[in-house]
């Protein structure tokens, strides 16, 4: 990795060695005091304080399937807040989901008593108020959970920021819309539980945060992919205003083509269409019926567009997106999805008659020039030049995302992850998507990969931009390589990996190419 700075590694290698789970088992916490009773974590290394499985909303079961999170029940004594809740109710990951290894996904059981809510404090004078991030993770809508080890906050924690993440519902129990939900709702609303979780949890950081040594009102929301979307959409949602004050986006809209999921395009009486499909696939034809089934049977029914958020009317509204107006990063992976390989088996060889399928896709009737901007005369050299023309158009897509932005936030950063997390057996994936979270989190030792020094530099590198932007919002502090706030003109971005400092978006001629190509960014 080139660049004009040294890092101090022995603050990397200083590391705590975690378990599978992400914990180290340490003595109990005091107790403290939040709204629904007394709770007590554990004390982990170099001060931090790990608190576990803290409900934020009842467990949204039986008459609460498919309604918005009510408040959790107050307890009486010391809850013991030292183990995570299970994941929400989901398919099982099978062994190996391409580059997705184990820690990327949840070793617990699901089930629908899941909305419990993970804080990772570090060590702190009393009265002090630290700011707060919030990370809310991805999954396509249809997995994940707060208890997968690469998202543990500790290191993060360490430096001076206190670290939260929960579960939300997914799939059919987070984003059902059915007729009758509609009708048994005051707001007229179906859909959208999953956002609501989201919502409830940042209540909870709201209301409780200040008990940690947090300031409420000092909180970054931060998530990846899905998470990247939820980020967006509650920068939209009115029921969101002022949970927040800065915004991270990673690998979401503006960089990856998934407009529906990104913007919730949906509208509501289309997903109701949908879901009364889907209940006639289980033989259900009542929203009783539906709530009589079991969970395993629920994930066996077919939907004609899946489940995602919605614009439902009363969470979000239809009508063209925009940012609420905060400090927000956007950012990519340079083989982010649409760009790289995500099989579970070896990816097909390069040919000509790929390339030449790929650019009549994305070049519609500028083919021909396409073809002169990112040449390929064999099979040897089209698979390099398909991926170039796809992570030009992905970075100028996210280049337009900024710069409509720009007329709503007051600080807009964008970034290009481009290292190579080593996987010597797994080249096939290259730089792909999530392959930056284990950096930023600085968690590269829960992975066993022929880590090099440029690998730590990077992660210390990535948590200090990260961290910052949590604190000020800004990434930049003294010591680390400037990160420029993005400009509408010339369109740049941020290199993070093989180099720290500002890029390009594109050669000019190709950047000419899809500015007239990309009316609207990717993801919208």
């Amino acid at each position: 990795m080139k660049k004009p700075y040294r890092l101090n590694l022995l603050r990397g290698f200083c590391a705590v060695i975690f378990t599978a789970s992400g914990l180290a088992a340490k003595t109990p916490t005091r107790p403290i005091r939040i709204a629904s009773g007394r709770v007590s974590g554990e004390r982990l290394a170099h001060g931090v304080r790990f608190f576990a499985g803290m409900p934020f909303a009842k467990p949204p079961v039986g008459r609460l399937r498919w309604r918005p999170p009510q408040p959790a029940v107050r307890w009486r004594g010391v809850r013991a807040a030292r183990q995570f809740g299970h994941p929400c109710y989901q398919s099982l990951p099978p062994r190996r989901m391409g580059p997705w290894t184990t820690v990327f996904n949840s070793q617990l059981p699901p089930s629908e008593d899941c909305l419990y809510l993970n804080l990772w404090t570090p060590a702190h004078r009393r009265g002090q108020k630290l700011p707060v991030m919030v990370w809310i993770y991805g999954g396509g809508f249809t997995s994940g959970a707060g208890s997968v080890a690469i998202y543990n906050g500790a290191r993060l924690a360490r430096r001076g920021v206190i670290v939260v993440n929960f579960n939300y519902r997914v799939g059919v129990f987070g984003f059902l819309a059915y007729p009758e939900l509609a009708h048994e709702s005051p707001h007229h609303s179906a859909g959208n539980y999953g956002l609501l979780d989201q919502i409830a949890a940042l209540r909870w950081v709201r209301r409780n945060i200040a008990s940690f040594g947090g300031n409420p009102r000092q909180v970054t929301i931060f998530g990846q992919s899905a998470g990247a979307a939820s980020v967006w959409l509650l920068m939209q949602s009115p029921l969101a205003r002022g949970l927040f004050q800065r915004a991270i986006i990673m690998s979401g809209p503006g960089a990856l083509p998934f407009s529906g999921m990104m913007t919730a395009r949906n509208q509501l009486r289309k997903a109701e269409a949908a879901g009364r499909q889907f209940a006639d696939s289980l033989g259900a034809h009542s929203l009783a019926g539906l709530r009589q089934l079991t969970p395993a049977r629920l994930l066996q029914g077919k939907s004609p567009i899946g489940f995602a958020p919605i614009a439902d009317g009363w969470v979000l509204r239809s009508g063209w997106p925009h940012g609420r107006e905060v400090p927000v990063i956007n950012g990519m992976v340079a083989d982010d999805i649409g760009i790289g390989w995500y099989g579970t088996q070896p990816p097909p060889p390069p040919s000509l008659a790929h390339y030449k399928m790929v650019l009549r896709q994305i070049c519609g009737a500028s083919y021909r020039r396409c073809r002169g901007l990112y040449p390929a005369s064999s099979d040897a050299q089209a698979g390099a030049a398909v991926r170039r023309a796809l992570r030009d158009r992905a970075r100028v897509s996210l280049a337009l995302w900024a710069r409509r932005q720009l007329h709503h936030s007051p600080r807009v950063y964008t970034y290009y992850f481009d290292h190579l997390l080593p996987w010597p057996q797994h080249p096939e994936y290259g730089i792909f998507h999530s392959s930056e979270v284990p950096y930023i989190f600085d968690n590269l030792r829960l992975m066993k990969r022929p880590w090099q020094p440029e690998d730590h530099e990077l992660a210390q590198a990535l948590a200090g931009y990260w961290t910052n932007f949590g604190k000020n919002g800004n990434p930049n502090r003294r010591g680390l390589p400037r990160w420029p706030a993005f400009r509408a003109h010339p369109l740049k971005t941020m290199e993070l990996g093989k180099r720290l400092g500002p890029m390009p978006v594109a050669p000019r001629a190709r950047l000419a190419l899809w500015e007239k190509l990309l009316r609207r960014p990717l993801g919208f």
